[in-house]
């Protein structure tokens, strides 16, 4: 379970830096690729500190591939705000929950309990109650590719998270700190080339906060990759979602005065209800 804290824990923290990064209108892209150099430069640590190196080609070219993915998703992302608001952007990418969980129960036979059948439930409610907590009133009317790019993020990061698994029980702990540098790696030099390729300029606080993003990121990818080793997916992905709701709400009322409305304490309220749900035995 102190995996999964520490996974909360570096989630909440890379919401919060991606809020403070809103609030000072910081270029996205540019914090997304210092973010991601500091992630790799992080993970050639975890490399090079390994007595002994394993490599395999599967794990490179996995590395690669979610890489790509982990950027598309982030881009996913930024449409789906700009085009839907913040608030239903932030609700696919909480919803993308059930996308893990529904894969690890097809493919890794991860029977949920009576009691984590209702812990989905109450998560599928904090969610929804967590969205409507968030809204704007000034709603704007959705044309289909604004629902395109909130299935694209619900998809793209359901399906990160799952591919986190399948490493897991593909090759376990020997090669977690090639395939953690392999990811961030290639992200960063991806979104470096597109960064060079539309010459896109931030000033230097930006660069600073993407550099600072890179920390919590790099290790919450560690972090889930140990909790996947110890507890089943259909834990961990909900308990993790939801702890990242209860925590980001609490930090955000702390740093910014945020206000909790009447929904968004019923939304806490559920999601504690959901937590200890799923963790019954």
């Amino acid at each position: 379970m102190t995996a999964l804290f520490l996974t909360i824990l570096c989630s909440t923290s890379i919401a919060l830096i991606l809020k403070q990064n809103d609030s000072r209108d910081g270029e996205p892209v540019v914090l997304l690729a210092g973010n991601y150099f500091v992630a790799a430069l992080i993970g050639g640590l975890f490399l090079i500190s390994e007595e002994v190196l394993y490599f395999s080609y599967q794990t490179l070219f996995f590395g690669l591939f979610l890489g790509f993915l982990f950027v598309i998703s982030f881009f996913a992302f930024a449409r789906a705000v700009r085009a839907a608001g913040t608030a239903m952007a932030t609700v696919s990418s909480r919803l993308s929950v059930f996308v893990p969980v529904f894969l690890s129960i097809l493919f890794f036979r991860e029977m949920p309990s009576i009691w984590q059948i209702f812990g989905f439930l109450f998560t599928g409610i904090t969610i929804i109650l967590f969205y409507f907590s968030l809204r704007n009133h000034r709603e704007k009317r959705l044309g289909w590719p604004d629902y395109l790019y909130l299935i694209g993020v619900l998809a793209g990061i359901g399906i990160n998270d799952f591919c986190m698994k399948v490493f897991h029980h593909w090759h376990g702990e020997k090669e977690k700190p090639l395939f953690l540098f392999i990811i961030f790696l290639s992200a960063f030099l991806y979104t470096l080339s597109f960064v060079l390729v539309k010459r896109i300029q931030s000033d230097h606080g930006t660069k600073m906060l993407g550099g600072l993003l890179g920390i919590p990121n790099i290790f919450s990818s560690y972090f889930i990759l140990s909790a996947l080793a110890v507890l089943p997916g259909i834990i961990v992905y909900p308990v993790t979602n939801i702890g990242i709701i209860l925590l980001t709400s609490f930090a955000a009322f702390l740093i910014w005065k945020e206000p909790v409305n009447k929904l968004g304490r019923w939304s806490l309220l559920t999601g504690i209800v959901s937590i200890v749900l799923l963790t019954i035995k």
